[in-house]
Order: C-alpha cells, then sequence, then structure tokens
C-alpha cells in the first residue's frame, strides 16, 4: 500500500489555501512554500490566508511555512504544486533538490508558456519524474465553494492507480468525493480548454448573448475539447475517457457558468470592451485562460483539430480582432 508521507503545499493562492485545508485536517501537519516571507509572518499572526479565503482559519502548528522551496522539497515526501502555471518555471527555477525521486501532485489548471507542456510533461522532461510518480487533480471545483465545506468531486489522476488511490484518501472528506483515473494527459488538457472556453462564455456575456446562445456554445465547446484530447491522448498512446465524465463536462460546466470563475470574469470584461492589459489589471488575479489561449492554438498548429472556438478567443485577445466581428462568425459556424 503505498503511503503519501509528509505532504507538502507549493504556492500560496486561494486553490492553495483551499487544499491545504482539506490536507492537513487530514494529516495535521503539511509543509506549506509560499515565496513571501511577509505573507507568512502575516499568516502566522492571523492565523489565516491574509491575501486569499480569509475566512479560513489554521491551527497554526500543524504548518511547518518556509520560503525556501528546497527546504520543502527535502523534508517533505508529497509535493502538492498549486502555483499560477505562468509563475511554475520561476518558482522551480530555485530548486537545487532532487525531485525524480517525490510523489509530485499538480492541482495547476494551466499549461506551462513558452514549453507548451501541461504541467505533468514538465515535471517529466525537465525534471525526470516518472510518470509513476505524477498525479493531477481534476474535476469541479472553485476553491471559494472548497472553502465553504459545499460538497466537492475531486478525481485524481496517475498512471499508478494505487498512488492516486492514497492521495484520494488524503482528500476524502464529508464534504469532498473522490475517485481515480489513469488519464493524466486528458484531464490536465481538458482543465486548460475549459478555461479558454470560459473565456468564452464570459465574452458572449459581456456582449449581450443570452442564456440559449451559451448552451449552445458549452455545447460546441464539449465537441470541441472531445475532438482534441481523443486526437492528442491517441499521438501519446494514453488512455481517455470521454468528456461527460464531471473531470470534463463538469469541470468544464462550472468554470463556463459560475461567478466564481476568473475566467469567465474575464472574458465578461473583454466582451463590455475592456482591452486584455486594462482587464488583467482590474481583476487582480490570474486568468489562466489567457496564457492557455496561446499555448493551445500553438499546440494545435501541430495537431490540425478543428477548434473554432480556441481560434475565436485567441483571435480577440491576440489578433485584436473586435469581439462583436469574432463571435458573430462564430455563431454562423454553430448548428
Amino acid at each position: 500500500m503505498f503511503d503519501c508521507g509528509k505532504i507538502a503545499i507549493i504556492g500560496g493562492g486561494s486553490w492553495a489555501t483551499a487544499i491545504a485545508k482539506i490536507v492537513v485536517a487530514h494529516t495535521h501537519h503539511i509543509g506549506w512554500y509560499m515565496r513571501r516571507n511577509d505573507r507568512i509572518e502575516d499568516f502566522k499572526n492571523l492565523q489565516h490566508n491574509p491575501a486569499y479565503l480569509t475566512g479560513v482559519h489554521f491551527n497554526i502548528n500543524e504548518i511547518f511555512f518556509s520560503s525556501d522551496l528546497n527546504e520543502i522539497v527535502q523534508n517533505y515526501d508529497t509535493l502538492v504544486f498549486v502555483t499560477p502555471s505562468p509563475y511554475l518555471k520561476n518558482h522551480l527555477n530555485k530548486l537545487r533538490a532532487r525531485i525524480s525521486d517525490k510523489f509530485i501532485v499538480t492541482a495547476i489548471k494551466g499549461i506551462v508558456p513558452d514549453e507548451n507542456l501541461v504541467c505533468s510533461e514538465y515535471f517529466h522532461q525537465v525534471y525526470d519524474v516518472p510518470y509513476a510518480n505524477l498525479a493531477c487533480i481534476g474535476g469541479p471545483s472553485h476553491a471559494e465553494e472548497v472553502a465553504l465545506d459545499r460538497l466537492t468531486y475531486l478525481t485524481i489522476g496517475c498512471a499508478d492507480t494505487a498512488k492516486a488511490q492514497a492521495f484520494a484518501e488524503v482528500l476524502k472528506s464529508n464534504s469532498i468525493k473522490t475517485k481515480t483515473s489513469s488519464d493524466v494527459l486528458g484531464i490536465e488538457y481538458g482543465s486548460v480548454l475549459k478555461n479558454v472556453y470560459a473565456i468564452a462564455a464570459g465574452i458572449c456575456s459581456g456582449l449581450k448573448y443570452g442564456d440559449n446562445f451559451q448552451a449552445v456554445l458549452i455545447s460546441n465547446a464539449l465537441q470541441e475539447m472531445n475532438r482534441f484530447l481523443q486526437v492528442v491522448c491517441a499521438a501519446e498512446d494514453q488512455e481517455y475517457s470521454f468528456t461527460v465524465d464531471s473531470a470534463y463536462m463538469g469541470d468544464l460546466l462550472v468554470t463556463g457558468y459560475s461567478h466564481f470563475s476568473r475566467n469567465r470574469t474575464f472574458g465578461t470584461m473583454i466582451g463590455k470592451g475592456y482591452s486584455v492589459k486594462s482587464a488583467q489589471i482590474e481583476m487582480e488575479m490570474i486568468a489562466e485562460g489567457y496564457f492557455g489561449t496561446k499555448c493551445m492554438t500553438e499546440i494545435n498548429r501541430r495537431m490540425h483539430v478543428n477548434m473554432p472556438i480556441l481560434d475565436a478567443v485567441h483571435n480577440i485577445l491576440y489578433e485584436r480582432i473586435a469581439p462583436q466581428v469574432e463571435i458573430k462568425l462564430l455563431t454562423d459556424s454553430f448548428r
């Protein structure tokens, strides 16, 4: 039976805080890497994250904080990465300790910019972490609802099913239901694409398209996601489950519709006439789908999958095509 051992959280945002809450309730001890010492000191004094999910209180005696990533890596067995994907490389550039023998769990629903790799592939190719030691967390899971103990279903993906099950047991609670999957690549790519589609949904909302059209948009997004995942998983000779599973369709729905969705909020601002830069500044939070759109467009230039929604979002965000024009062309392509 695999033992996750001592578990550490890497990252200090809202999703990192929610996962820390889940894990420490089970283990009663976690390591926690945050890059800023002032943020750590404020956390210790306040007994909650000073910047995110401030209503979630922790027993500080159960947490070992450090701004030294190498210290955390050396002293913990399972490392749960929950940093925004655009910053992952910068954090890992500080790494001197070996991680190839660690159990790496990525809760990052994004892609590594410049590399155009989902996080598990990045850890495998750059840090020689074997696939059996790489897992991901998928499923519809807004941090705000997890923090409020609202019922949430998570999928743990890992090539080694015993390790997936062991980590699933760590997350399981009265409000967290878990299951496992071997489809790591599909879950990760699906989590990138659903952010892109949530931006599309937000743009359409900002343009005053109604619920009838939003349903058609999300239906077409699901088909588009399915087409891509079938191709990419076949190319990697990896098992793929159809997208009606909650790790794919469920995550797409909650990100496309929820008021907690950063990507939908970002898209809504773009639809209302904000520039990309002004929307990013006003949000003060990362919309991973902005970066994911560029990366997925570049990846699809190799895959040649028919992805009109992805193309439309890319044209709006990166080619500065007017949202009204691009979405009208998109609507004419739907049936």
